[in-house]
């Protein structure tokens, strides 16, 4: 579904497509392949972010509500691709398609990163 036109939540980790950068990091970084309870987790963190309830989201997803709080609590076992599209849709996400490893992190990226997160740690 089309956003309404509101502005989303400010999310106060770092997110791309409302992924946490650091699961995502760690997930490429040990050849980690998605799958539907780390899929699952990551809807749930987006939802919540975006303020709804998994009945307010499964309602514009076009999903049941059961389903939903299945994938989010890893008891689902599969699902088809047209429902994890649509709840993907009703929370601004999607899922796309890249070689494996294409952003995997280098050693050198990845110990920048430990920096400047031990950077920020001392200023507070």
């Amino acid at each position: 579904m089309p956003h309404s036109g509101s502005r989303l939540p400010s999310l106060k980790k770092p997110y791309i497509l409302g992924i946490n950068l650091k699961i995502l990091v760690n997930a490429l970084y040990t050849g980690w392949m998605l799958n539907l309870p780390s899929l699952g987790e990551q809807i749930a963190a987006r939802r919540k972010a975006l303020g709804l309830t998994q009945s307010v989201l499964a309602r514009k997803a076009g999903v049941g509500r059961s389903t939903l709080e299945a994938l989010e609590n890893a008891r689902l076992g599969e699902l088809g691709f047209a429902k994890i599209s649509n709840i993907l849709a009703a929370i601004g996400l999607e899922l796309r398609i890249q070689e494996a490893g294409s952003l995997r992190p280098t050693l050198e990226e990845l110990m920048d990163e430990d920096r400047d997160d031990q950077g920020l740690d001392r200023q507070r």
